[in-house]
């Protein structure tokens, strides 16, 4: 039996509602495609993919940076505290078995670091540019559609 793929998305905690909206398709692809969503368990873009995720059924944690479980958006369906604050980061990534990342700022930037120090496969959409080892896509259901593809050969 196959373990369950675990997907990170990683992203700004505040963002414009256009960028709220490509999170909620990659969320809810992730959710139709059976895999558990990781993500830092907050607002903006977490709170996007998470949500999506929820309305197709799926799991998400959320690896929060404080001690409260209630400080998870209303869609996560795992809250974890960690208490790490902005070290919950490596917790993100290593826990995924591949991220998105969408939109973000040097926060999301040092997660995709750190992926890719790591190893892991890092999709991109909407966000930083030109970091060799990110693979760029233009929409959700690419970002999906890719996942699928790598995911499914690494298994």
């Amino acid at each position: 039996m196959r373990e369950p793929l675990y997907v990170g998305v990683i992203g700004a905690g505040s963002c414009s509602d256009s960028v709220y909206e490509l999170a909620r398709s990659v969320g809810r692809g992730i959710g139709e495609k059976g895999w558990t969503l990781v993500c830092g368990g907050l607002g903006g873009v977490m709170e996007g993919a998470a949500r999506g995720c929820f309305e197709s059924g799926g799991k998400s944690v959320g690896l929060l940076p404080g001690i409260q479980k209630d400080s998870a958006n209303r869609y996560i369906t795992m809250p974890i505290p960690t208490g790490l604050g902005e070290a919950r980061n490596v917790l993100v990534v290593r826990a995924s078995d591949a991220l998105v990342s969408i939109s973000g700022g040097y926060g999301t930037l040092s997660e995709i670091g750190l992926a890719l120090k790591m190893g892991k496969l890092v999709i991109g959409l909407n966000t930083w540019k030109e970091i060799h080892g990110v693979e760029y896509v233009s929409t959700p259901s690419e970002a999906i559609r890719r996942l699928s593809d790598l995911l499914s050969f690494e298994q």
